[in-house]
């Protein structure tokens, strides 16, 4: 049996997973974060991910022991030349350091083709490696569609396409869930709350081109909150202005390149009303939620397909 250990340290979650023999466990723990606050420095995001990681390789080999044949690691957060964080830093060392003493091949690739390939494997779909499509990577520190193709080597050719040009959406969600005084990170308690909401708004995008602009949502929810409407309509009217914008973006992507298989990744793709609305506007493939978050099961898949691996 092939195992493959992926590890991924971003700015909100240390996870680590091993692929096998097409299979996936994961074990992951959000960074901590105090109350009121809209996220963490870098430096104490990579003390806590120092802090996290050993615990968690821990408990994923207790779960499965054996052989590790192959290391993957999300080094950077996106394929472009320059791109860098220091949290990657983490799980990049602790991967070079594990597969050195193992004697096996250590693979890097960026957070954002992570994304891409977890939300495929958890779609069962993939074989789409093999051809192009479009992929939103949505999260707290991305508003991104890249056009993927096949790469060299087995690898991903990602280029961008389109991007938020301001907020991202993550961090839009954010802010107005903090502003209603929900916990950080606020996606999960700002979608319970917006359920319970069945205003109707007509929303229209920011955009230019194909690109968006965000920063308006956090003012115009700042605006209802201080007219008194009540929370949940503030947090309604945030997740469906988030979705318009991701829809303007789609619409005109789709328009230039053509009906081009759909994939929405990140961990703000892991909400049930956004992906409710995209599903019926678009055949788009989306994550289960587990692996819409932030997750090492991309970087494992990768290097598993990188080393041999049955893509499907």
């Amino acid at each position: 049996m092939r195992r493959i250990l992926g590890l991924d340290t971003s700015n909100y979650t240390t996870s680590c997973a091993l692929w096998e023999d097409g299979q996936v466990l994961q074990q992951k723990k959000l960074l901590p974060v105090k109350e009121g606050q809209l996220g963490l420095r870098q430096s104490d995001a990579v003390f806590h991910h120092t802090q996290q990681l050993p615990a968690l390789l821990e408990a994923l080999f207790r779960s499965s022991p054996g052989p590790v044949h192959a290391v993957g690691v999300s080094a950077r957060p996106r394929s472009q030349q320059g791109s860098y964080m220091p949290c990657f830093t983490v799980g990049h060392g602790a991967a070079r350091s594990l597969a050195a003493a193992l004697g096996v091949p250590c693979r890097a690739f960026s957070h954002q083709e992570g994304h891409i390939a977890a939300a495929l494997y958890s779609a069962g779909r993939l074989a789409l490696l093999r051809e192009r499509f479009l992929a939103f990577h949505v999260s707290g520190g991305t508003t991104e569609a890249v056009l993927v193709s096949p790469g060299e080597d087995g690898g991903l050719s990602v280029r961008l396409l389109a991007s938020s040009l301001d907020l991202k959406a993550g961090q839009a969600i954010d802010r107005v869930g903090v502003l209603l005084g929900l916990p950080f990170p606020a996606g999960p308690a700002l979608e319970r709350l917006a359920a319970a909401s069945s205003a109707a708004f007509r929303v229209r995008p920011s955009m230019k081109g194909a690109d968006c602009s965000l920063s308006g949502v956090q003012n115009r929810c700042e605006a209802m909150v201080r007219r008194g409407e009540p929370p949940q309509d503030v947090a309604r009217f945030c997740l469906l202005s988030v979705c318009a914008a991701l829809e303007g973006m789609a619409d005109a992507l789709l328009a230039e390149h053509g009906r081009l298989p759909l994939l929405f990744a990140g961990g703000v793709m892991s909400n049930a009303l956004l992906k409710e609305r995209l599903s019926a506007r678009y055949e788009a493939l989306f994550a289960a939620p587990a692996f819409s978050a932030d997750n090492a099961a991309g970087a494992a898949v990768l290097a598993a397909l990188r080393e041999g691996g049955d893509a499907g």
